[in-house]
C-alpha cells in the first residue's frame, strides 16, 4: 500500500480478505466481465445505470481508477473463485466525512449467500478506519426491495424518499 496516495485512491493496491468474498481493486482486466454484467436490463435498472459500449466501460474504469473521490472494489466470490460484482464509496459532495455507498452482486450464482452484506461491512470498516468516514448514505431505487432489506439489516435508517427519482436514501452514522 502506497502511503503517499490520497483519499479514495488509497485502495489501488489493497486486497481485503473476507470469509465469503475478497475485495480487490477494479483493474483493466475486469472490464470485459463488468461490461457483460451491465448488459442485463434488470441490473441496469436496479443500479440506475445506463448501458455503455465496451470502449466507454474501459474509459469509466480508468476514470474511476484515477478519481480520488471514488473507491471501487471488485467482489471475488471465494466459493466460485470468480469475480461477481462490485462495492463502491463516493465522497458525498456537501458533507465532510460522508460517503455514498453501493453494492452490486451481478452473478446470479453469487446472490443470496451473504456476499453483499460481508462486502458492505468490509468496505465500511475500511472507509471508517482509513478515510475517516463517519456517515454512509445508500441511495436505493424504490423497487429494489432486496437492497433495502440488506441495508436495514446493517443498521441503515431511512432518511428520505426522493419522489422525482423514486429512490430512498438510507443513512448509517458511525458511532465512536
Amino acid at each position: 500500500l502506497d502511503k503517499n496516495r490520497e483519499g479514495m485512491k488509497l485502495n489501488e493496491n489493497t486486497l481485503l480478505i473476507g470469509k465469503l468474498v475478497n475485495l480487490i481493486p477494479y483493474l483493466k482486466e475486469h472490464v470485459e466481465t463488468y461490461h457483460e454484467w451491465m448488459k442485463d436490463p434488470e441490473l441496469l435498472e436496479m443500479t440506475c445505470s445506463e448501458p455503455l459500449t465496451l470502449e466507454e466501460e474501459y474509459e469509466m474504469q480508468k476514470s474511476w481508477h484515477e478519481d480520488d473521490q471514488k473507491l471501487t472494489f471488485i467482489l471475488y466470490d471465494t466459493e466460485t473463485k470468480k469475480i461477481c460484482g462490485d462495492v463502491n464509496l463516493f465522497k458525498a459532495m456537501f458533507e465532510e466525512n460522508a460517503a455514498e455507498i453501493e453494492v452490486m452482486v451481478a452473478e446470479k450464482t453469487s446472490r443470496r449467500k451473504g456476499i453483499a452484506k460481508e462486502a458492505l461491512t468490509m468496505i465500511m470498516k475500511y472507509g471508517s478506519d482509513n478515510l475517516k468516514i463517519k456517515k454512509y448514505i445508500a441511495k436505493i431505487i424504490a423497487k429494489n426491495k432486496p437492497s433495502i432489506s440488506l441495508f436495514k439489516q446493517l443498521g441503515f435508517e431511512l432518511s428520505e424518499y426522493i419522489e422525482v427519482f423514486q429512490t430512498y436514501d438510507y443513512v448509517f452514522e458511525v458511532k465512536n
